[in-house]
């Protein structure tokens, strides 16, 4: 007669463990993309075109009723806050490091937390959806410290922009 064994409990225990870890990282995959959708529900823009032939783009508000969306400088994938108060599209300092942006001539800025200093700097490229615009004017912002990018009106301005409810249809005249 042959003798059966038990695994040892801390082997169970282990496996256990392990089961619980991975049930753990499962959930808060889940509740980070979570908050991402809440915080960006325009990560993937879809372009059309409306009855005029101009290609247009819909962007939903967030739940803090801010327009942010996913687009690109200089082809790197960057995040965008929709401002129409700030003169220029205006980026973190940290941000501009990691997309090797060269600061330009500095100058003093006034945001709603006061004064900050910034550089002038030029993008080779900035896309939103489709839309892609060259040599945009921009500033390096060292007193920025969240992890948007500022879309201001050295963009927009080009743009046609139209709120309707929830939603923000963004429309490049042809």
């Amino acid at each position: 007669m042959g003798t059966e064994s038990n695994p040892p409990a801390m082997n169970q225990f282990t496996i256990a463990m392990i089961w619980f870890a991975l049930i753990f990282a499962a959930m808060a995959l889940i509740f980070n993309t979570m908050l991402d959708d809440i915080n960006n529900p325009n990560q993937q823009l879809e372009v059309t075109f409306n009855q005029n032939g101009d290609r247009e783009i819909v962007l939903e508000r967030n739940k803090y009723g801010h327009y942010v969306a996913t687009g690109q400088i200089n082809g790197q994938s960057v995040e965008f806050f929709l401002d129409t108060g700030a003169t220029l599209v205006a980026i973190p300092e940290h941000i501009a490091n990691d997309l090797n942006l060269k600061k330009g001539q500095s100058f003093i800025t006034q945001t709603a937390n006061g004064n900050s200093k910034s550089y002038q700097t030029t993008l080779a490229s900035l896309s939103l959806g489709d839309i892609m615009m060259t040599n945009v004017p921009a500033s390096i912002s060292s007193g920025m410290d969240f992890d948007e990018i500022l879309l201001g009106m050295s963009f927009l301005k080009h743009l046609t922009m139209v709120q309707k409810g929830k939603t923000l249809t963004i429309s490049v005249p042809e």
